[in-house]
């Protein structure tokens, strides 16, 4: 039997949230930008909630039946910035006013962003830190890039490290050439999935309930 997944809503907010903040809360890229540990423990969370408003505003949020993994994906158009300079600015102050960082992330990623195309934007998936490396965010992924398939959609990601990345190659992403560098802290590796046709991959390793 595959993964059952179901789409998240605003009742599911604690526990997504409190997934979010668990599996990215020591990620490279959450320690760059809350560098204090202390200070990531209390503002961590705040910034997963605002992400998760955005999916939901954007997008949509599918999690694992059992909670344990989750993705926060975005429906972008043609044409589409993000929320354009305003945007990171914005979620800087509802975020963690004095956090630069928040802001310069935001920058970054978004002029890396393409915009020549409409796409689904994986913009966060995380696995719980004790069900990692059992296939729960393969799943996830799938169950949409089959949809992608079916209905002639691109997909775009940024990989965070060596592992995601190989695993995203494998799934038919591509890194897009150019990586997006933290100052002082890791980069981010842009990566585009053009559609294939339904069921080269082999079909779906998720089903929805």
């Amino acid at each position: 039997m595959g993964v059952v997944i179901r789409r998240a809503g605003e009742s599911d907010r604690a526990d997504v949230v409190r997934l979010l903040d668990e599996a990215f809360h020591d990620d490279p890229v959450s320690s760059w930008v809350f560098p204090d540990a202390e200070h990531r423990r209390r503002r961590h969370g705040a910034l997963m909630n605002a992400f998760l408003d955005l999916a939901l505003d954007m997008g949509h949020v599918d999690i694992t039946e059992d909670g344990s993994a989750v993705a926060l994906w975005w429906s972008v158009p043609a044409g589409e910035d993000e929320g354009g300079e305003e945007g990171p600015a914005q979620l800087r102050a509802a975020v963690d006013p004095d956090n630069a960082r928040i802001e310069e992330i935001g920058r970054l990623t978004g002029e890396a962003h393409p915009t020549d195309r409409p796409h689904q934007y994986l913009h966060m998936i995380g696995v719980s830190p004790r069900r990692q490396g059992e296939g729960l965010g393969s799943a996830l992924i799938s169950a949409v890039l089959d949809r992608c398939d079916q209905e002639g959609l691109h997909a775009y990601l940024e990989a965070s490290n060596s592992r995601s990345r190989e695993l995203y190659t494998r799934l038919g992403f591509h890194f897009m050439g150019n990586a997006v560098h933290l100052p002082d802290g890791p980069q981010l590796w842009p990566m585009w999935r053009e559609p294939r046709p339904f069921g080269a991959d082999g079909g779906d390793t998720g089903r929805f309930a």
